[in-house]
């Protein structure tokens, strides 16, 4: 039985790395999906909309043109991941304008695609919204596996991390009288062709000895905008190999 069968989905940032996998598994188990991607063209029919999540007008228009279309929106999922050229600077390296910059494309941007869907949804009185996140909204970095690599956590990610999981728990709360459920994913690392010592950093400590992969996440994406999590909402699920068992 396909569980999301001939539901109508957006996926912001379809076009990333986890994007494409939840969109892929999405279409694979009958859902009518939207890739809401800066990147995408403008063209419904074949599923995908150019959107800038940082930009509320880009927002309600593509809602506008979704509506149009399939006449609904039964789930959404916040996967965009906006950030500065300069994104990934140690510490005391970051200067305060690209913290602020940061915090504004990613946090703020989730906050206007999630107000401007979940004022849909309260209306047809039915929905459910997917928040990413990271397991470094959860637990501090282990900084020894970016030993003898250029590599670092940056700290803004933390930040923004932690506080789209406690902002999904805050949504829950509001609209779950309306008939509409918040959930939160959180991955721990994936695999994107990083520097063989991080990699073999990361595989050492974790418990399942590998690095995650975007057909772990997207399973439990699907399943949380399914009925089969209708009584599931206001959860931050964790899907890391056992890094924070640990």
């Amino acid at each position: 039985m396909q569980i999301v069968e001939k539901k109508v989905i957006v996926v912001t940032g379809g076009s990333g790395l986890i994007g494409k996998s939840i969109i892929t598994l999405l279409r694979r188990e009958g859902a009518i999906v939207v890739n809401a991607d800066i990147n995408a063209s403008n063209n419904l029919t074949n599923g995908e909309l150019n959107c800038d999540v940082t930009d509320a007008e880009s927002v309600h228009e593509l809602i506008k043109q979704v509506l149009s279309l399939e006449g609904r929106i039964d789930g959404w999922v916040n996967n965009a991941y906006p950030r500065t050229n300069d994104w990934g600077k140690k510490f005391e390296d970051i200067p305060a304008v690209s913290w602020e910059k940061n915090v504004n494309l990613q946090m703020n941007s989730v906050f206007i695609c999630s107000q401007a869907v979940l004022s849909v949804m309260k209306e047809q009185g039915f929905g459910s919204l997917v928040n990413i996140s990271s397991i470094y909204g959860v637990v501090g970095p282990d900084f020894n596996v970016y030993e003898g690599s250029d590599m670092t956590m940056p700290a803004a990610y933390s930040a923004i991390k932690g506080g789209i999981i406690n902002f999904s728990r805050y949504l829950a709360s509001y609209y779950g009288k309306f008939g509409i459920r918040v959930n939160c994913v959180s991955p721990g690392g994936i695999y994107d062709r990083q520097p063989e010592l991080f990699v073999q950093n990361y595989n050492q400590k974790v418990p399942m000895r590998r690095m995650g992969c975007p057909e772990d996440i997207s399973p439990s994406v699907v399943f949380l905008l399914s009925d089969s999590a209708s009584y599931i909402t206001g959860h931050n699920l964790i899907i890391d190999g056992g890094w924070t068992a640990i």
